[in-house]
């Protein structure tokens, strides 16, 4: 799902702090392959054209601080936009991708054929990896990690580079949306999904999994 560009409404003047969530882009084993947090996976050649195309659609937008999940995946999406934008690449291990515990590094299609995948589908709160992490513990560690970076660059717009569990996570969180029903919402590599946060009112969630517009309209001038 692409949303439009939005543009910020004459009632609410306050723009808040705009946060933009971005997936790593393709790996040589996406969409086969649980990797977790196993350390050693890279972009493909397709992934590194995602990662400048993110820094590409930032073109025109101030951005304030670029995060990124300590992953090399993750940092190697990130370094074209902090390259662009001339601003450090910090890590923050709340944008980790989940722990996949035991599971990690398993073929998806071996995956699939347990009884237990079921429930990853169709009930992940009520679910744990084995020696791993459960879904509403990486649900609040990405919301935790986001409502800190809202304190550090308030009213600012920061560029997260994620994984697509958390990041669907997060945007289910924003969104109202019960954790049990976080499946239906696609991310897909290189995507960004935008969520701005003003003090004392519900987040708002502008755009989801959006591969293709610039990103300079999500800010007046």
């Amino acid at each position: 799902m692409t949303a439009a560009t939005p543009r910020p409404s004459a009632e609410s003047p306050q723009q808040g702090t705009l946060l933009l969530l971005v997936r790593h882009g393709e790996t040589p084993t996406t969409g086969t392959v649980l990797p977790g947090r196993a350390p050693g996976l890279h972009l493909s050649d397709r992934g590194r054209a995602q990662a400048e195309r993110v820094a590409e659609r930032l073109t025109g937008l101030s951005v304030d601080a670029v995060y990124s999940s300590p992953l090399e995946r993750a940092c190697e999406t990130a370094e074209p936009t902090a390259a662009s934008t001339g601003l450090e690449l910090k890590h923050d291990d709340g944008l980790l991708e989940c722990d996949f515990g035991e599971w990690t590094g398993s073929p998806i299609a071996d995956l699939a054929a347990l009884p237990e995948w079921q429930t990853v589908q169709h009930n992940p709160s009520a679910f744990r990896f084995p020696k791993g992490e459960s879904f509403p513990e990486m649900q609040g560690r990405i919301v935790g990690a986001m409502e800190a970076l809202c304190a550090s660059h308030v009213g600012g717009v920061v560029v997260c580079f994620s994984h697509a569990d958390p990041i669907k996570a997060a945007v289910a969180h924003a969104l109202g949306t019960p954790l049990d029903l976080f499946q239906r919402i696609v991310i897909s590599p290189g995507s960004v999904s935008a969520i701005t946060f003003v003090e004392g009112q519900d987040p708002a969630v502008l755009m989801v999994n959006s591969t293709s517009e610039p990103l300079s309209g999500l800010r007046t001038p």
